[in-house]
Formats: C-alpha cells, sequence, structure tokens
C-alpha cells in the first residue's frame, strides 16, 4: 500500500495558528493540501485578536513548498472562512473544526456565555455524519489531549513535553483522508495513543410481563438491580442501532416472546483454530491446506467454519433456549442442530477476542416439536461488527403451545440445481474424528459416550453436524476458491441425518455464478446427511482437481452405479465372492476417483475402504467402459498394461460375472 496524498485536496484547519492546529495545517500542506489557515490571534480564553499566528504558519508551509493562504475570521462568522477558501481555492474538501478556548469555571460560577457544549458536539457530529452519509459526506470527532497554548501552565512539565501534537496529527488526518471510511465516530488520541470511544449499554431489563400490562413505581424498584447492572454490557455502534435493537425487542414483545440479549466473549488463539482444522479433517496430503496447519504460513488463516464456535457458544451459555417457550422447559437433552447460517460482514482475526450478542429471534410451533431461531452478532476488538450466524435449532417435544407454524426470520435453504453435479469430492473421516473435534468446544457425551449414544436412540457415538459442515466446507475451498477461506462471503446448511465417525463423506458441487450449492452424502449408505446448502464466494477461483476430487461426469459412474444395483438385488451372490475391491478409476493419466467393492458386506461405495483391500484395480475409465461392455477382455487389458492389479490377483478373476453390465448400458 502506497503513501496516503491529498494532492489536488483543499483543507480548512481552524485555529491553526499554534498548538494542534498548527500541527494538523503543516502535515495536510506536507501531503500536498491546500491549506486554509484559520487563527483568530487570541488568547486562550478568547479574549483579543492578532494575524501573527496565521501568517506564521502560512509561511512556515510555503517555505517547505507548500500552498496556503492565512484567514484571521472568527469561527462564529464561519461563512467568511469558507468564502477564504472559495476565493482562493475554488472548493472545500476538508474541515477540522480545531479552534477552541479555554472555560474551567465551576457551575455556580459560569456565565451563558461560558456554557460547555463538548458533548453537544459529539450530538452535532453524530446528525452530520447520519445526514451527509448519502452525499458522502462523513463527520468525526477527535478527543485530542496535547501540549498546547491552552494547557501550557496546566499540565505538569514532564507529561506536557510528551504530548506533542504531531503524535496526533496523523490521526486526524487519516481520518480526513478519502480512503478511510471511518464516520459518526469518537475518537480519542493522546501521546502516540489512539482508541475508539463507544455507546455501551446496560441488557437493562422488562418492566412487565404482557403487552397489556402498564408500568408501576414499584416494577421500576424491584428490576432497577437489573436495569443498571453493566456486568455483560451490549456494545452498540451508533445511537441508530440502539433504536434499532429496541424496537426490534418491542416487535418481538408484541409476539409474545420477548427478545433477550446475552452476550459472551470467545478468547482463541492460533492454536484453536488450528485444532479445528484438524478437527475437521485438514490434512498436509493437500497442499493447499499447510495455511490451516502452520501458525507461520504466510497465509494462515482460520477455515471460515471456524467461526461458528464463539456464536455456538454464546447460545449455549445464555438462557435463551431454556426460557424460549413461556411454560416450557427445553433442556439440550431435547435440542437438535437443524440448520446453520454464517455471514462474514468485517475484518475477522486470525486470534484474540470476538464478543458475541445472542438474539432469540422467532419461535415456530411444529407440533412434534418446536424450531427455535437465534441470531448471533460477533464483533472483533475495534467493535465492528464481523460476523453474523443464525441458528435453528429444534427442540423435540416443545411443540403445540399455539405458536406460529411458519414465520419470516429463517434465512432459507436454497434446493440443488436440477442437473448432475459439477464437481464431487469424497473423503473418509476418521473413527477418532468426533473424539478430536470435542476438543473444539463441544463435548456434548453423545459424541464419545457409547452409554449416552444408546439413550440417545443411536447404536453408536455420532459425528458433529458442524464437522460434517467443516469437512464439506473445506472441501468445497479446495474446488472452487483454490483453498482461499478469505472469498467465502456467507454459508447456510440444513442438518438431514447423522454420521458415524469412520464414514466416507460425499460433497457434491454445483457452480452459479459465484454461489456454489453442494449436497454432503455418506457413501457406505448413500444417506444425505446436509442439504439445502450452499456458500456465497466473492469470487471463484478454481483450484487443481486432487487426488479425491473428480468431475461427476467420468463413464464409470454408470457402471458402478449399476453394481450397487445388482448388489441391492443379490446381496448373497455378492458375498459368495468375497473379498474387498479398490478400484482406481484415472483419467487423462491421473487418478480421478476411487471405488470400493466391499463383497464381504455386500457393499459398494465411492472411496477407499475402511480397511486393506484384498485387491487393488487401476484402469483408465474408458477402459473400465470397454470392459464392462466386452470390448475388452481383462486379460487382454493385463497384458497390455491398461489394467493393473496389486494384491490378491486370482480373487480378481471371480469378478467378471458381476461387471457384465452391457445388458444395462
Amino acid at each position: 500500500m502506497g503513501d496516503l496524498s491529498f494532492d489536488g485536496r483543499v483543507v480548512v484547519v481552524t485555529g491553526a495558528g499554534a498548538g494542534l492546529g498548527r500541527a494538523y495545517a503543516l502535515l495536510f500542506a506536507s501531503r500536498g493540501a491546500k491549506v486554509v489557515v484559520n487563527d483568530l490571534g487570541g488568547g486562550r480564553h478568547g479574549d483579543g485578536s492578532s494575524s501573527k499566528a496565521a501568517d506564521s504558519v502560512v509561511d512556515e508551509i510555503r517555505r517547505n513548498g507548500g500552498t496556503a493562504v492565512a484567514d484571521y475570521n472568527s469561527v462564529v462568522e464561519g461563512e467568511k472562512i469558507v468564502k477564504t477558501a472559495l476565493d482562493n481555492f475554488g472548493r472545500i474538501d476538508v474541515l477540522v473544526n480545531n479552534a477552541g478556548i479555554l472555560r474551567d469555571k465551576s457551575f455556580a460560577r459560569i456565565s451563558d456565555q461560558d456554557w460547555a457544549a463538548k458533548m453537544g458536539l459529539v450530538g452535532l457530529a453524530s446528525t452530520i455524519a447520519i445526514e451527509g452519509a448519502k452525499n458522502n459526506i462523513h463527520c468525526n470527532v477527535i478527543v485530542p489531549t496535547a501540549a498546547s497554548r491552552l494547557t501550557e501552565d496546566i499540565l505538569p512539565p514532564d507529561i506536557f513535553a510528551e504530548l506533542k501534537p504531531e503524535l496526533i496529527a496523523p490521526v486526524v488526518a487519516y481520518l480526513c483522508h478519502e480512503s478511510c471510511s471511518e464516520n459518526g465516530a469518537v475518537i480519542e488520541s493522546a501521546a502516540g495513543w489512539a482508541g475508539k470511544c463507544h455507546i455501551i449499554r446496560s441488557n437493562g431489563s422488562l418492566l412487565r410481563t404482557k403487552i397489556t400490562d402498564g408500568v408501576t413505581l414499584e416494577n421500576v424498584r424491584d428490576n432497577w438491580q437489573r436495569v443498571t447492572s453493566m456486568e455483560d454490557a451490549e456494545h452498540l455502534n451508533s445511537i441508530q442501532e440502539a433504536t434499532g435493537a429496541l424496537m426490534s425487542s418491542l416487535e418481538s414483545f408484541r409476539s409474545g416472546h420477548a427478545q433477550k440479549q446475552e452476550s459472551d466473549v470467545y478468547d482463541f488463539t492460533e492454536k484453536d483454530a488450528i485444532l479445528y482444522a484438524l478437527g475437521v479433517g485438514a490434512s498436509l496430503k493437500n497442499k493447499n491446506e499447510l495455511k490451516f496447519l502452520y501458525e507461520n504460513h504466510e497465509d494462515f488463516a482460520a477455515l471460515p467454519t471456524f467461526y461458528i464456535l464463539p456464536a455456538m457458544r454464546a447460545i449455549f451459555t445464555s438462557s435463551s433456549l431454556e426460557s424460549a417457550i413461556p411454560g416450557k422447559s427445553i433442556s439440550l437433552a431435547q435440542v437438535l442442530h437443524g440448520e446453520q447460517y454464517i455471514e462474514f460482514l468485517g475484518n475477522v482475526p486470525r486470534d484474540g477476542k470476538l464478543m458475541s450478542t445472542c438474539s432469540l429471534v422467532e419461535v415456530l410451533d411444529k407440533g412434534s416439536g418446536a424450531a427455535i431461531v437465534q441470531d448471533v452478532e460477533t464483533f472483533n476488538e475495534q467493535g465492528e461488527l464481523a460476523i453474523r450466524n443464525q441458528t435453528v435449532t429444534f427442540a423435540v417435544g416443545a411443540g403445540n403451545f399455539g405458536g406460529p407454524r411458519t414465520g419470516t426470520k429463517i434465512v432459507p435453504c436454497q434446493p440443488k440445481p436440477n442437473r448432475k453435479p459439477d464437481i464431487s469430492i469424497s473423503e473418509k473421516t476418521s473413527v477418532d474424528q468426533a473424539a478430536l473435534y470435542r476438543l473444539s468446544g463441544d463435548s456434548n457425551p453423545l459424541h464419545i459416550d457409547p452409554n449416552m449414544a444408546m439413550v440417545a436412540g443411536f447404536k453408536q457415538p455420532i459425528l458433529h453436524g458442524l464437522c460434517s459442515l467443516g469437512f464439506s466446507v473445506r472441501m468445497l475451498l479446495r474446488a472452487y476458491a483454490d483453498g482461499d477461506s478469505t472469498l467465502v462471503k456467507a454459508c447456510k446448511a440444513r442438518f438431514m441425518k447423522p454420521v458415524i465417525p469412520g464414514q466416507t463423506l460425499k460433497v457434491d458441487l454445483w457452480k452459479e455464478g459465484n454461489r456454489i450449492h453442494f449436497e454432503t452424502s455418506v457413501v457406505e449408505s448413500n444417506t444425505v446427511v446436509i442439504g439445502g446448502a450452499y456458500v456465497d464466494l466473492i469470487s471463484v477461483r478454481m483450484g487443481p482437481i486432487a487426488n479425491n476430487v473428480s468431475a461427476a461426469t467420468l463413464e464409470s459412474d454408470a457402471i458402478f452405479q449399476f453394481i450397487i444395483d445388482q448388489v441391492k438385488a443379490d446381496p448373497n451372490k455378492a458375498k459368495s465372492i468375497g473379498g474387498v475391491f479398490l478400484y482406481k478409476i484415472t483419467k487423462n493419466g491421473k487418478e480421478a476417483k476411487q471405488w470400493t467393492m466391499d463383497l464381504k458386506n455386500a457393499k459398494v461405495y465411492e472411496g477407499a475402504p475402511e480397511g486393506k483391500p484384498s485387491t487393488t484395480l487401476t484402469i483408465a475409465d474408458e477402459d473400465f467402459m470397454l470392459m464392462a461392455q466386452g470390448k475388452l477382455q481383462p486379460q487382454a487389458a493385463f497384458m497390455k498394461g491398461k489394467l493393473k492389479i496389486t494384491g490378491n490377483i486370482m480373487l480378481a478373476q471371480k469378478l467378471a460375472p458381476i461387471l457384465k453390465a452391457n445388458a444395462k448400458l
């Protein structure tokens, strides 16, 4: 990034004859701006006037090769200062209202003329920021602490010497640069430090329980501790946001579900991001995944689905689930993860703190249960809204409470395109996958304790739905983003069926512009586990097709589908052959897909087998088709080097009957 310039810009600085104003004027001029140096030349209490102060700064700017003119008018006659700028330079791009006087009197001695209005300036600036935004006019407030004529005999000498105006001037200049998007902010700065001031509001308390109730003096008294408690106070970016939150709460209250916002701080390191990546299958065997596993990599980043974790922590540490339905108590044992949405809105850190605010926005009555919709807004340490999550959970047995069946708040899933997938990717999970993933924060014993799994109705512990989602999005990134997680704008998914650790996940992908639809299924059971899903990318960057990434248009796919049907129709015939066969199908000289024929257990599926295969066969896609059609004999293919066999070669001879697919082609 190059140096910031103000070439061609006109800057007006009031009170620029000394101190902070002088530092601002000199810096703007040194960066190419034409500067109007305004200074009445009065004392620090506003008395007197002189042209000497402004002239001195103008001379200094000109000696340094810059352009400046002096203005000696009082700021109460602002139109005259504007006229000076227009007469000399024809325009105004930046205005720094720096001029001020010192009136440090007690309240009892203050006069109308001395009335203090510093916080009034904050309100004025906020109004200008709101109204000016549509015309690209930004307005910010600087709260400087600097050595100047206003403070020269007030501050101790050693402190006064450190509070150089030149240390604040760059902060002011950046706020005025066209590349700075800040608007309506209050920035404090001193001694080479700067920070943003914000509105903080307590979570407050409802003073009535029904919309038809009034509020009594006793209601206020009884809730006052919660009204004033700043524990887990809510961070607000603006007055508009505070008002919007209040209106949203009122709307929710009117619909019968009082919206309560609760906050949580998620503190994480690069190690946490790496552990998560390992938990969702990231591996050094995929060359573009080193960036997710090595903190010193030049492009180190967390996988985008990692940033669902702060939202989940905020939800499960809040009380919103338990009290979502008046008169019903909901435990975590009743709750299933139904849908998840994540959207990236601002700068997302690779480590540090994230503050999340959780809100209950909608509860739907589905009869057999309740769909609970919660929004979580996550802010970075700079106070910017960085991530928005939405979680839809299904509370079993919590329905029939008289609520609406359909709602308006859920971000909808999207149907997959009506065509074969553009790309399919398969990866086998580890039998230890859930044990590893739970270290990222979801310690529900359902995912590791066999007894708890049986109580919940499962034969064995199941994989976390968010782990399957992490696998899916990671594989999608390899195909359509070249592994670059910063290209992800949003993701939506619906969890449909559980996955057993050790099973193989297949992700089918469809590209529709910058939206990549995907559907995830378990290869061994051909069961869809994630549906209605998509990832929105900022841009598409096709990655190299990895060994287990295949174009879904291989001709051999039809043969294996036929074999799957044959095995299902007569599993005993398949078991009579016995053995586990791994087929490696190549395309253009490179391995494109793997298929397993586990004829011991009458299973045929895409991907590698769970254990060691009895026989491994490697053949090109087109040669496999010819062999299945009877146009290429296996012996001839083997002698010509078109069919390579390792392991139990004699066992492979038993496959001939099951590969005769020409009747179906």
